[in-house]
């Protein structure tokens, strides 16, 4: 039968107790609370491999437990064979692999030198325990903060409706003090998220260098291990504060530990004690969490003197940066093609850039006041933002042709008209009123415009004239006359409504008789 093990601290113990000391076995028993039979072992152990005290310096425990238990750590003499731990978490990868089919699985292969299934899977935690390293994070004074959102919601009751809606809670701590910022905000969107970020600034009185958010939507366009796309958006929020964004890797919580911590903390110490309260407005609800959250980080540590306000003025308050002059205004950023018409569209107004760009994919930078575009970072246009569905089009961006006939109007084209002739100017004024729309008359008054480039104005003002007595309203009626030259045939009189009745020709009514 295998001697039993004991700790190589008790065998040091037992042999020091034996051979230095010269105890005897039962003395050493009492002293060592260990087995008369196995000391007996032990020290004839250490005299057959004539061992003395004290034990040589290069002995260490892995060489002193080769020395004392020669077949432990050897495989093949086991009564049970040992499963590969390794081999078991990576078949685990895979779909529909479970810790019950692999040890039957490996029941099958080595029969009565299997584990029982209870001691398979204690072996696999174990082995997977040990695989586990937590890096001890140190934090500089101002160097990182952590920011997520709670998981639970904070309600609010419409005092009209009766409806309620959920908010979120904003989270954010400084990695060194764990000085905790909160606050409540209607969503998640993009705007809540960076309006948070400004008002947590504001609330530290300055700026982190790094900024480690999760990989949210509002803050991650395209999560990665290694190369996450921020939201442009966020990033012009980290250039406006002159801090890096670094979002945690995702499905590893522990690299935002910090946020990890306070989100349970601001949950406990300040959302359950709201939770009896009915709150009617968004304001209602950040007053409470501004109080509640004043007592959270003066509440003493645990096992460190202080607290969390402390920490802050003491570590990381004199080393944030420099809030910028003014805060952070939010841009929506979005691409957009433009369109054939030269104008892209942003929620349901269309905006116009210059016409060399159609057919470009343009970045729109829109703001409270401002819709600017850009492309290739250089800014192709800027437009007053409007929030009615319309069409904002500047002049210089549309092509020379097109600001030809933008510059037309019924009075302008009028205005023509009489200069060439009254006949002229009684036809143009005809077009533009039998017309539902003005513009549909364009086309044909320039048309005419047109031939008194080919026709002079007098030939023009006849043939319009023709055209008037005639109630002939089309373009190519005018073109007719001007091309057969029926414009100078001499004027045609008017006929004689009444015949005389004593010519020859007449018949009288004694004809017929």
């Amino acid at each position: 039968m295998a001697t039993p093990r004991i700790t190589m601290r008790k065998l040091r113990d037992i042999l020091r107790l034996r051979l230095a000391a010269g105890l005897s076995i039962r003395q050493i028993q009492a002293v060592t609370r260990t087995s008369i039979g196995l000391i007996q072992k032990l020290v004839a152990r250490a005299e057959a491999l004539g061992l003395g005290w004290p034990l040589p310096d290069e002995l260490d425990d892995n060489q002193l437990q080769q020395l004392f238990y020669p077949t432990s750590n050897n495989p093949n003499t086991e009564r049970y064979k040992q499963p590969d731990c390794a081999e078991v978490h990576q078949s685990l990868k895979h779909k529909g692999v479970t810790l019950q089919l692999l040890w039957e699985e490996y029941a099958d292969q080595f029969g009565i030198r299997a584990y029982s299934r209870t001691q398979f899977c204690a072996i696999y935690r174990r082995w997977r325990q040990q695989q586990k390293r937590s890096m001890r994070q140190v934090h500089k004074a101002g160097e990182k903060c952590f920011v997520d959102y709670c998981g639970p919601t904070m309600p609010i009751v419409n005092p009209h409706t009766g409806e309620i809606r959920e908010c979120q809670v904003f989270v954010g701590v400084l990695g060194a003090s764990n000085y905790t910022f909160a606050e409540a905000t209607l969503s998640q969107k993009l705007s809540d998220w960076l309006a948070s970020h400004s008002r947590m600034f504001t609330f530290f009185g300055g700026t982190p260098a790094i900024v480690v958010p999760d990989n949210l939507r509002s803050a991650v366009s395209k999560p990665c291990r290694y190369d996450p796309d921020l939201n442009p958006s966020y990033q012009q929020l980290a250039e406006h504060y002159g801090i890096a964004v670094i979002p945690a890797r995702p499905y590893k919580p522990k690299d935002k530990s910090k946020a990890e911590v306070a989100v349970p903390i601001v949950e406990r110490w300040i959302m359950a004690r709201l939770r009896h309260h009915t709150f009617f407005s968004l304001a209602e609800v950040n007053q409470c969490i501004k109080a509640l959250l004043i007592e959270l980080n003066e509440k003493p540590f645990k096992q460190l003197p202080g607290n969390r306000r402390e920490a802050f003025e003491a570590i990381d308050k004199n080393e944030l940066g420099p809030l910028p002059s003014h805060p952070y205004e939010y841009v929506d950023i979005k691409s957009a093609k433009v369109n054939i018409d030269y104008h892209v569209q942003y929620e349901h107004h269309f905006y116009s850039v210059p016409h060399e760009y159609v057919g470009e994919t343009i970045e729109l930078h829109v703001s409270d006041r401002l819709v600017t575009v850009y492309f290739a970072q250089h800014q192709a246009a800027q437009h007053p933002r409007a929030f009615r569905a319309g069409m904002t089009t500047t002049e210089a961006h549309m092509p020379k042709r097109h600001q030809k006939h933008q510059a037309w109007t019924p009075e302008r084209l009028v205005s023509w008209a009489e200069k060439v002739g009254p006949d002229v100017k009684r036809w143009v004024s005809r077009q533009i009123e039998i017309k539902d729309h003005p513009e549909q008359a364009y086309r044909a008054c320039l048309g005419l415009l047109n031939l008194n480039k080919k026709y002079p104005s007098t030939r023009l003002d006849a043939a319009c004239r023709i055209a008037n007595n005639n109630d002939l309203v089309r373009l190519k009626h005018i073109t007719s006359i001007l091309k057969s030259n029926r414009d100078q045939l001499p004027e045609q009189f008017s006929p004689v409504v009444e015949l005389p009745q004593d010519h020859d020709n007449v018949r009288g009514p004694q004809h017929f008789h």
